[in-house]
């Protein structure tokens, strides 16, 4: 299966795609010539394996019939210092909400996504170390 974007110049540092209907504009800082219009390319990159890996969770707690009062998947990403800058690391942190949460399920639903489900997770940790914890508050 081949998937493919396009992203179109909107001048200056800016350019926008179309992804399942909904426009996407990404910009440079105005520092870095940009003029702020829309997130950074590095960034998006930690909102994917967020969003990936949280969907996959969310998913098997509901198969599992566990009810969270609120679920948060944080990402850090630590960068190069020298050009070109790339994440040589993320972090993922998990974070649960909800009164007596099973926390062997939590984990078994992590795992599944880490080790299983998520494609950006899998891609991810071809290119650098990729590790996570779960955080659980009543």
């Amino acid at each position: 299966m081949k998937e493919s974007i396009a992203v179109n110049w909107k001048g200056d540092l800016c350019f926008e795609t179309e992804l399942d209907g909904h426009s996407i504009v990404m910009d440079a800082r105005p520092d870095a010539g940009g003029k702020n219009r829309g997130p950074r390319p590095k960034a998006l990159m930690m909102v994917s394996l967020a969003g990936c890996t949280g969907m996959d969770v969310a998913s098997l707690l509901k198969k599992m019939r566990i009810q969270v009062e609120s679920f948060t998947v944080k990402v850090e990403g630590e960068l190069t210092e020298t050009h070109p800058k790339h994440f040589i690391s993320m972090h993922i942190v998990y974070e649960f909400k909800g009164k007596d949460l099973p926390m062997d399920k939590l984990k078994r639903a992590v795992e599944l996504s880490q080790e299983t489900y998520c494609g950006v997770s899998a891609n991810n940790k071809k290119a650098m170390d990729l590790s996570y914890e779960i955080n659980v508050t009543g």
